[in-house]
């Protein structure tokens, strides 16, 4: 019997693509101050450089992000 493995949120993933894919998500961008999740530039614009412009470290949103989603 196959295990079946749940989607990984990566920090190359665009923030839209995110919220778009696992709509749980947006309380925790709300939560680490990415309000923009719903803008434009969130289409293009990845975990990690809206992070960075965001003073937050890429590496712990992106955990924070996947327990979100492996708790469904």
């Amino acid at each position: 019997m196959e295990t079946e493995t749940k989607p990984k949120i990566t920090k190359e993933m665009t923030i839209a693509e995110v919220v778009m894919r696992w709509p749980q998500t947006a309380a925790t961008f709300m939560e680490w101050g990415l309000h923009c999740y719903g803008c434009a530039v969130a289409r293009y614009e990845n975990i990690e450089d809206g992070a960075i412009a965001h003073g937050i470290s890429p590496e712990a949103l992106v955990k924070a992000l996947n327990e979100v989603v492996e708790q469904d």
